[in-house]
């Protein structure tokens, strides 16, 4: 995979943001294949407002977000409005998220979030624009990948390293189950659950390690009474699922 942006094709452009959008566009097109099935991807014509790319053989969209430098914690995610009402909409696509250094005009970051990660807590709103603004009042968003768990942060490129594509078509296929999972206050438990475990920052953990985040996630859900038996829920969940796997009485193990 090359890294770095074909900078001709923005010879024509004297916008900064301009070139950067035309460069990253192409460089998508040329190196990036489908997470899902491994295909190629495509552009939309006339700038099609649900995605950017698609894919012809699984007819997966991504929508492309790129920013200069380093991602960070989180990344601007357009009118909070509009994206909340994207992020509970059939047709929202998949993001592919890119960080690029601009001094070579390369890749140092590249990653894919799939469309079922997404539920509206991981969408942060901004304050209104003031006054002053041109567009007073204009309220924006965030997308928080700190909400967002570890395996539904597909890294094709990580500091400047490009991974194998076999790992990242089976980091895709390891979550595919959440599609099925259509209720938002379900889904929002078990990415919670899923980030407490990435939390503990180990392969194998136990059931008390998950009951220290009874508190915390009885402020996330505070309609819950149960937390303790909601956890073990969760959990066998996620193992029949396969995403964990269960080594004994109150043992388990991230696959």
């Amino acid at each position: 995979m090359n890294l770095t942006f074909d900078t001709k094709l923005a010879d024509t452009y004297t916008s900064y943001s301009q070139k950067a959008r035309v460069l990253s566009e192409a460089w998508v097109l040329n190196e990036i294949y489908c997470p899902s099935c491994g295909d190629s991807i495509y552009d939309y014509d006339n700038n099609k407002p649900v995605a950017d790319f698609y894919c012809k053989k699984c007819s997966e969209d991504f929508e492309l977000k790129s920013k200069k430098g380093k991602i960070g914690k989180k990344v601007s995610a357009g009118a909070y409005s509009q994206m909340i009402k994207r992020i509970n909409s059939f047709q929202k696509p998949n993001f592919f998220f890119m960080g690029y250094m601009v001094e070579m005009w390369n890749v140092n970051d590249f990653f894919v979030i799939p469309k079922h990660f997404f539920v509206s807590e991981i969408i942060e709103e901004r304050k209104p624009l003031a006054e002053s603004a041109r567009r007073a009042g204009w309220v924006g968003s965030n997308i928080l990948f700190s909400k967002i768990p570890k395996a539904g942060q597909i890294f094709y490129i990580e500091n400047g390293k490009e991974l194998d594509k076999k790992d990242v078509l089976e980091k895709w296929q390891k979550t595919v189950f959440l599609k099925q999972v259509k209720k938002p206050d379900a889904k929002g438990w078990i990415l919670d659950i899923m980030n407490c475990i990435d939390s503990l920052n180990k392969k194998d953990f136990t059931l008390e390690d998950m009951y220290a985040f009874e508190q915390d996630l009885s402020v996330i859900h505070p309609e819950n009474k149960n937390i303790k038996p909601k956890i073990r829920q969760q959990l066998q969940f996620l193992r029949d699922k396969g995403y964990l796997e269960f080594v004994e009485a109150g043992k388990y193990r991230l696959t």
